[in-house]
């Protein structure tokens, strides 16, 4: 069957398919056809993702790279994408995983979408809810897409970061590391130092727009402040202030 690899028994080959020269000849031509019309249309790139996918799973179950004398399935794609692998095996999955009646609708989403799409359906198998993910994957831009899918495989929140350079004196490193580990203690050890830092500059706006009599930047400083808590402390600050009033 297209898509299943050799039967093999640590390691060792029980069933080697009988090569179809003429078939592989046309599927090899095939995936050489879209490689190269992908390179000279840019602007409508990745639309034969689905297609391609198909024929590259194809040569792997059908040992058709044996037909430009290549030691092994990795040795042809290392030759067809030098640059990286990696996406060769995104399409093949995206061919396996995802059920065949959506594949048309998936020139809709971009290989990089489907791809996610993939890691549901291997994910949640019986239970992929495929209408559902194929609107989400049309709906939501690319990260935002992403983010959803990464928080249905781990039940964890994601939002977009990034890395922020700036350059510190030696003299300085003390007192910014022992704020952090003073913050690091009062949000618990498993905080990120970025999420630590961002505490600390909560409360210095907090203090700073105490004193300018600022009220609308005081209220967003103590509701990011409020924020960072953990969920203990976020319930005896209301009750404190329960209290107060």
């Amino acid at each position: 069957m297209i898509g299943l690899t050799n039967l093999t028994i640590n390691g060792r080959v029980l069933v080697e398919p009988k090569l179809n020269r003429c078939r592989a000849l046309f599927v090899l031509d095939k995936v050489d056809e879209i490689l190269s019309w992908e390179r000279h249309a840019e602007q409508e790139k990745d639309t034969r993702f689905v297609e391609l996918g198909q024929y590259l799973c194809e040569v792997r179950a059908g040992q058709y790279w044996k037909l430009e004398n290549l030691g092994s399935f990795d040795d042809f794609l290392t030759k067809r994408f030098p640059e990286s692998r990696r996406k060769a095996y995104y399409l093949m999955a995206i061919h396996e995983q995802l059920p065949r009646r959506i594949h048309h609708d998936l020139q809709q989403v971009g290989w990089s979408k489907a791809a996610e799409l993939a890691k549901v359906a291997r994910r949640d198998g019986e239970r992929f809810d495929c209408a559902t993910w194929l609107h989400k994957a049309i709906e939501l831009p690319k990260e935002g897409f992403k983010r959803e899918v990464e928080r249905h495989l781990t039940g964890q929140e994601t939002e977009p970061w990034e890395i922020i350079y700036f350059k510190l004196y030696k003299s300085q490193l003390p007192v910014i590391e022992r704020a952090l580990e003073t913050a690091a203690l009062m949000l618990g050890a498993s905080k990120s130092r970025g999420y630590c830092l961002e505490m600390i500059c909560a409360d210095f706006l907090a203090g700073a727009h105490l004193e300018d009599g600022n009220s609308d930047s005081l209220l967003f400083a103590l509701g990011r402040l409020y924020s960072l808590l953990p969920e203990p402390q976020k319930i005896e600050f209301v009750q404190q202030i329960e209290r107060v009033r």
